[in-house]
């Protein structure tokens, strides 16, 4: 029985380019060393000193750096390709990431956050144009999913990681690993990826291109998205505040609670969505269900002071994730074909990073008012939101079809 799970797990990545497997490699390193970002609220509050206030301002200017980042490499994406977006990004972003660890006033921590994440995210509109490229197009979703395997490896192993750093060297070294593991995925970048192959597997490249704005469905739905991202995105802001403040977890502890959401990923997604393929149900009616899980994993957190209810909050939240990300993606990627591929990932991409820019100011700004308790039910409130867009989505879809 056991051989047979690990066949039809092994089964689930066959199929699948080698170019897709080199991106999921350097996507792996990258994030693997993103480990600023996890702990940027508690390296706010309790390394620099400001208040709840101030970091949901920081936390604003992160957000419009990573809107401001996704139309460029959107734009960048459409102009110059996706593979010198991806490997310029990787490269300036190593050099902010150290440079990150010096300012020392609000307004140079607003700054320099925003140039972090203008360059770091410019990365994300070229990977998902770079997925399209080099994937076939019956795997696309197979291969997105692959690449969040890889982030999410990453998330599981970097906030561990994270966690014993800062307990042993302080918060500078997070830093230092960003900006290290950022230059190594890039040098990878240059070494492992051949962009010919990736024109030569390209889609066809569409004459008469859509514009974005004009596409009123994926619209509807990138607003449902801003909603979901706004919901999905506490988990790496308030939510840590929450495990600090309220059960009293160390560093160490929320990184190896964090990173139980990238192991779980890791084990469970791929084998999770070549099932729920095989059903054959409406990628709109996933993503709804994935919105939804996540709504309820805030009104787990809401369910007491024991501790097990942190670890029923993230396996909700994981398990929502794990649906709603891989089909959302290849919802957008199919969309895109219709224009132009960056603009489109782009505006995908701007969705989550309105979330950046809204939810984490919003959701400190309502601790610092009304408390956990409120805000994990506004947080439900908005899940509700999102699901109820989808669904309309849903039936404009079928008319259009």
């Amino acid at each position: 029985m056991l051989s047979a799970i690990f066949r039809s797990y092994t089964g689930s990545f066959g199929d699948l380019r080698k170019e897709v497997w080199f991106l999921a490699l350097i996507t792996l390193i990258n994030r693997a060393g993103t480990m600023v970002i996890p702990f940027l609220s508690l390296y706010l509050t309790k390394s620099k000193g400001f208040s709840l206030e101030e970091v949901g301002w920081i936390l604003s200017f992160f957000g419009m750096g990573s809107v401001a980042g996704s139309w460029l490499g959107g734009k960048l994406t459409d102009t110059i390709g996706h593979y010198k977006t991806m490997t310029g990004s990787l490269i300036f972003s190593s050099v902010l990431f150290v440079l990150l660890q010096f300012p020392q006033s609000f307004w140079e921590l607003c700054i320099g956050v925003f140039l972090v994440m203008l360059v770091a995210d410019a990365f994300r509109p070229a990977v998902f144009v770079a997925i399209s490229a080099y994937s076939k197009p019956q795997n696309r979703t197979r291969s997105v999913t692959l690449i969040r395997l890889a982030i999410n490896l990453g998330f599981s192993v970097g906030p561990a990681i994270g966690g014993s750093i800062i307990a042993g060297t302080g918060y500078a070294g997070l830093f230092w690993v960003d900006g290290i593991t950022c230059l190594l995925a890039g040098i990878l970048l240059l070494k492992l990826l051949d962009p010919k192959k990736a024109l030569a597997n390209a889609t066809e490249v569409n004459l008469k291109p859509q514009s974005v704005l004009k596409d009123k469905p994926y619209l509807l739905f990138i607003f449902a998205m801003v909603l979901f991202g706004f919901v999905f995105l506490q988990y790496f802001s308030t939510v840590p505040l929450f495990y600090a403040q309220v059960h009293r977890l160390s560093e160490f502890e929320i990184g190896v609670l964090l990173g139980l959401n990238g192991f779980l990923i890791f084990l469970l997604e791929m084998p999770l969505i070549k099932f729920l393929e095989i059903r054959k149900k409406s990628v709109i009616t996933y993503i709804g269900l994935g919105a939804a899980l996540t709504g309820l994993s805030f009104l787990a957190l809401n369910l007491g002071q024991w501790i097990g209810v942190l670890v029923i909050g993230m396996v909700l939240l994981t398990v929502g994730e794990m649906i709603a990300f891989p089909f959302s993606n290849t919802f957008a990627l199919q969309r895109a074909d219709k224009g132009r591929q960056g603009s489109y990932m782009a505006f995908y991409s701007i969705a989550f990073s309105a979330g950046h820019i809204f939810g984490h100011n919003s959701g400190m700004q309502l601790i610092n008012h009304f408390g956990f308790t409120v805000t994990w039910n506004f947080m439900i409130v908005l899940a509700v939101i999102s699901c109820g867009l989808l669904i309309w989505l849903k039936f404009i879809l079928k008319k259009e079809n």
